[in-house]
């Protein structure tokens, strides 16, 4: 979600010599100096498992559901046990063709969403990814100022231009390693404020100093990095690969700094926390637009907003941070303007015959994209009416917490069409070319959907969407103070 800009959809690489042999980069876009986006074939996608999510209707079959969830999370956390226990989960299973990548925004849900199941075992992982962030904060092959990359290997590939990455997340000579072969090699703000979340809410829970340690090292990183004078101000995009820093300032995650400003306030007792949080929240006073009732996605220059592409996440993560009922009507206008029934008889939908499935698309330039071109280059055809599962929870997540009249009803709707993709989409896919556990794990999207950002969601099951799935099951908000 957050290492792509987020404002523009522009791609932070330089294209490399392998350029149009990889993958279609499903996820975030490049902020590395590396290889661009390229191939991707829809393998994988929709063998369907006859069958319902579990031994029952109603309670039994949504905690089969979170079982599995939960069983995707520990599958990809596991992936690769000859490399060492110092280990990040991989984001995507293997046929999305980004092999062991692991994203330190999805890596941060994770340790969420574990916390969240309030379970031995949840802790225990929770605790080891917080030390594997840690780990790559104290051990970056370049840099020693608290950042963390967009991504990182944890196991080993042969790469498209028959190249090998022989190493899992820590290398030879100890350094993490970085995502150099995709350029996941800069550090956006969002990615940053994530993981320093997660950090915060594994020292509120388990009382660790060093978990609070460093998600003050990653505030600290963005006051020196992201703050600005603009007139807009707030908190600017982050770096890329080569260490200059961005233009842009997003909504996405300033919402995210209110979370993390505002926790670490609290555990620290140091009021400057407070004024820089106020400082992220007013940019996002600056962003709502009240005639409408929605969040604009940020400024590509600090002084003019950007109007278009709105997307999902700005309208709920807003509420879900800020809590503010002035602004509630950000969760109608998502569930309203950017909703979709993704089905076998759409154009370029990749559902199979007999299923569909309802929710919210990325943006609102989903809607309109062009049915007649790829996403981009080698890549599938969008369907307008693609699910993006992700956004799907954190709506429904964030309408459970408004609890407003039909909220409740309205949210089951939406996890229930999550849990049957979970239950039907995304069989026989493979992480670190193992199987994955049965039904485990939530696709990224029903069908290849456009983000309006320069990028697009696949049927792939993965790490983000299953963690947001589960804390919506169980109305865990991880962007509350």
């Amino acid at each position: 979600m957050t290492g792509v800009n987020r404002v523009t959809g522009v791609n932070h690489a330089t294209d490399g010599p392998g350029r149009g042999r990889g993958p279609a980069v499903s996820r975030r876009g490049l902020l590395g100096a590396g290889l661009g986006a390229a191939v991707l074939t829809v393998a994988g996608v929709g063998s369907a498992h006859a069958g319902s999510a579990g031994s029952g209707a109603g309670h039994s079959r949504a905690a089969s559901a979170q079982r599995r969830g939960h069983a995707f999370l520990a599958a990809a956390m596991d992936a690769y046990p000859d490399h060492g226990p110092v280990r990040l989960a991989q984001s995507y299973a293997d046929q999305a063709g980004l092999f062991s990548t692991a994203f330190t925004y999805d890596n941060a849900l994770a340790i969420l969403a574990h916390l969240a199941a309030r379970t031995a075992d949840g802790r225990a992982r929770a605790v080891a990814l917080g030390d594997a962030l840690l780990y790559a904060q104290e051990h970056d092959p370049a840099h020693d100022d608290g950042r963390l990359r967009q991504a990182y290997n944890v196991g080993p590939y042969t790469f498209y231009d028959g190249s090998l990455q022989p190493d899992g997340f820590v290398r030879a000579d100890g350094s993490a390693n970085v995502g150099t072969q995709f350029g996941f090699t800069g550090t956006a703000v969002g990615d940053m404020a994530w993981a320093g979340i997660a950090l915060s809410a594994l020292a509120g829970r388990t009382g660790e100093r060093r978990f609070l340690a460093g998600a003050v090292r990653i505030g600290e990183w963005i006051e020196r990095n992201g703050r600005t004078e603009e007139p807009l101000g707030g908190y600017k995009f982050g770096v890329d690969g080569a260490n200059q820093k961005l233009p842009f300032t997003s909504t996405e995650h300033n919402t995210d700094l209110v979370c993390l400003f505002g926790r670490l306030a609290r555990l620290t007792g140091d009021q400057v926390w407070l004024e820089r949080r106020a400082r992220a929240r007013a940019f996002l006073s600056r962003m709502w637009d009240a005639d409408g009732g929605f969040f604009y996605t940020g400024t590509n220059d600090g002084v003019t907003v950007n109007k278009s592409p709105i997307p999902a996440d700005t309208q709920t993560w807003t509420y879900l941070a800020l809590d503010a009922r002035a602004h509630a009507r950000s969760l109608d206008w998502a569930a309203r303007e950017l909703a979709v029934l993704d089905h076998a008889e759409r154009r370029n939908s990749t559902v199979p015959a007999g299923q569909s499935y309802e929710g919210v698309t990325f943006s609102s330039a989903g809607l309109v994209a062009n049915e007649d071109a790829p996403i981009a280059d080698s890549q599938p055809k969008p369907d307008r009416n693609g699910v993006w599962f992700e956004g799907t929870a954190h709506l429904a997540l964030a309408l459970r917490e408004r609890h407003g009249r039909g909220d409740e009803a309205r949210a089951r709707r939406l996890l229930d069409s999550i849990e049957r993709a979970q239950d039907l989409l995304g069989g026989g896919q493979t992480v670190g070319g193992r199987a994955l556990p049965e039904r485990a794990g939530v696709v990224s999207a029903s069908s290849p959907l456009d983000t309006g950002f320069g990028f697009g969601y696949y049927p792939y099951r993965h790490l983000g969407a299953t963690a947001w799935y589960l804390m919506a099951a169980v109305r865990a908000n991880p962007l509350r103070v």
